[in-house]
């Protein structure tokens, strides 16, 4: 009998911990409903740099992730560069196309929301402008290799603005 009480008392308390989860989810949602949609991505672009496309913060903040437009699921998904801007082509979640004319800046670090690397430089992070906000976007390329490449394409179309 104290076995089974035992059990339905850690069920209970991991129930509560996930509804205490889905409320702030909810409640974060609210708080940013008013952030305007994306714009919607060209169509037929390029397959880009594979990774792991990790969050979305507002700028500065690296836990303040945004909820709103699918920008806090993190996602499978490539990274393409053109001229048009960056698009991240996620498995299971929506496509994020930042035009190239918000695109504020370009640099790598160890984390943001939802990720931590142990190498100082294991994430590539997007400062860009939306509805007035400067926002992050992470992207951890899935070959360390390819983060020196995608880090000097991005600055070089921020620089060509």
């Amino acid at each position: 009998m104290k076995a089974f009480l035992g059990i339905l008392g850690t069920l209970l308390v991991l129930a509560a911990g996930y509804v205490g989860m889905y409320r702030g989810w909810r409640n974060r949602q609210t708080r940013q409903a008013d952030l305007a949609p994306l714009p919607t991505a060209p169509e037929h672009s390029a397959r880009g740099i594979e990774g792991v496309y990790v969050a979305t913060t507002s700028a500065g903040d690296w836990m303040d992730r945004i909820a709103v437009h699918d920008l806090g699921v993190r996602s499978v998904a490539d990274l393409a560069v053109s001229e048009a801007g960056l698009i991240f082509h996620r498995q299971g979640a929506a496509d994020v196309f930042i035009p190239a004319e918000r695109l504020a800046g370009v640099r790598t670090d160890r984390g943001i929301a939802g990720k931590v690397t142990a190498e100082k430089s294991g994430l590539v992070v997007v400062t860009w402008t939306h509805d007035g906000r400067e926002l992050d976007t992470g992207f951890r390329p899935r070959r360390k290799a390819d983060t020196a490449a995608l880090t000097a394409s991005i600055s070089n179309l921020i620089g060509a603005q």
